[in-house]
């Protein structure tokens, strides 16, 4: 069962200890609304939050305008529905919530699915109600529970990621994760 003191035993730092009073219980109204609603599918899906968010405190994506420019003209861009000008859709819409989405066409079906205006205001990922329903609809759009009903993390990873980055970080956080929800 997900508790405050329980996700406080997974994070690893001060400052996502303290964030987890806000997030427990955050995470524990939002995830079975979008059938994150098993041990198995909510330790994955912790796990895997707490290494892209930095244990809830980068709700937007780190990087100066020179990096997020890689969002914003060529095949990357065009992959994630951004302009193929640079004109700053790029930077407009880097990751934000704690699955980082990006791209202006994930802005746009995020949006939908949780009414509401990202196109117009994508820092709203940044609310940290916001930021927990983006991460599970990526979840949820993304069929992330059938990697986490087998325990296939480096899929599940993949999916999330589109490589490996921070894998054993993630692993880490599935161990405990898993402890807190009482799975061998």
């Amino acid at each position: 069962m997900l508790t405050i003191e329980g996700l406080q035993r997974c994070c690893k730092t001060q400052q996502g200890k303290e964030k987890s009073v806000l997030f427990a219980a955050l995470l524990a109204e939002i995830m079975p609304l979008w059938l994150i609603n098993t041990p198995g599918r909510q330790a994955m899906f912790i796990a895997q939050v707490l290494h892209e968010s930095g244990e809830f405190n980068w709700l937007a994506e780190l990087g100066s305008n020179a990096y997020l420019s890689k969002y914003d003209t060529g095949r990357l861009a065009l992959r994630l529905g951004n302009t193929p000008e640079a004109d700053g859709d790029g930077q407009l819409y880097k990751g934000r919530g704690l699955i980082q989405i990006t791209g202006r066409y994930n802005y746009q079906q995020c949006g939908h699915a949780l009414q509401l205006n990202l196109l117009k205001n994508p820092h709203l990922l940044e609310n940290p109600r916001h930021a927990v329903a983006s991460a599970c609809w990526f979840w949820k759009s993304n069929n992330l529970n059938r990697w986490a009903d087998v325990g296939a993390i480096t899929a599940c990873t993949k999916a999330i990621n589109g490589g490996l980055n921070g894998i054993d970080d993630r692993k880490q956080y599935w161990a405990s994760t898993k402890l807190m929800f009482g799975i061998a």
